[in-house]
């Protein structure tokens, strides 16, 4: 079955760029050149991964995700002309898999695109759970549970956690995280793991209201606590 790619950006001629690159690699182009048609779109095509422009008048990348991420835990590559800290930590918070900044190279687009889709597609091919304790991480809904209570995860959120599940007492590094995730590409790869490492926390704390779940190990990374 195809894939299928939604891009989302108010500059025609970047769509336009951007779909011509996406059927030379054989993907299905969805597109929308407002964020609003962007999300209505999404929530009726059910794409396989969405590439959002952040500055677009009327509603922008943001607004777009949060609508998103009411339905759906799609895949989402943020294009950005912006590199401030701020601006990337309130998409990653958001939920975002990947950050590409303007101007790109149409290639290097491509390969973050196959990177995210890979990744999806590893997740989608494992186990059906991990459960440590009475947690259980479910593989086919994206989320991870604790009794009758769950939670969504995005993409990455869901497979850094699955990371640590599927090895609960080990300690990993950043950077182990980074290679079992196939790398991700965002500048300032520590401030990144540690963000959704706070994502991550936040919603187990929800389902059980107690932060004991991820332990931080100083100068080193994270471990998921023994059952």
């Amino acid at each position: 079955m195809t894939v299928k790619i939604l891009v989302v950006d108010d500059e025609e001629h970047i769509v336009s760029l951007i779909k011509a690159y996406l059927l030379r690699e054989g993907y299905n182009a969805l597109t929308a050149t407002d964020g609003r048609s962007g999300v209505k779109l999404a929530q009726l095509e059910k794409p396989d991964l969405i590439i959002l422009d952040i500055m677009m008048p009327g509603m922008n990348g943001y607004d777009c995700l949060r609508d998103i991420r009411k339905e759906m835990q799609t895949p989402v590559i943020f294009l950005t002309a912006k590199v401030d800290e701020d601006e990337r930590v309130l998409g990653l918070e958001l939920g975002a898999d990947d950050y590409v900044t303007k101007p790109f190279y149409p290639r290097e687009l491509m390969s973050r695109i196959r990177a995210v889709l890979r990744r999806e597609h590893l997740t989608q091919s494992a186990p059906k759970s991990i459960q440590v304790g009475e947690l259980v991480l479910e593989y086919t809904s994206h989320t991870i549970k604790l009794g009758d209570a769950f939670q969504d995860l995005t993409p990455l959120e869901f497979e850094i956690l699955a990371i640590l599940m599927a090895a609960p007492g080990r300690v990993f590094s950043r950077m182990d995280i980074l290679e079992e995730t196939q790398g991700i590409h965002f500048e300032g790869y520590e401030r990144t793991i540690d963000l959704h490492v706070k994502n991550i926390r936040s919603k187990l704390e929800q389902l059980s209201n107690v932060n004991k779940y991820i332990e931080t190990i100083y100068g080193v990374g994270y471990r998921f606590r023994r059952g």
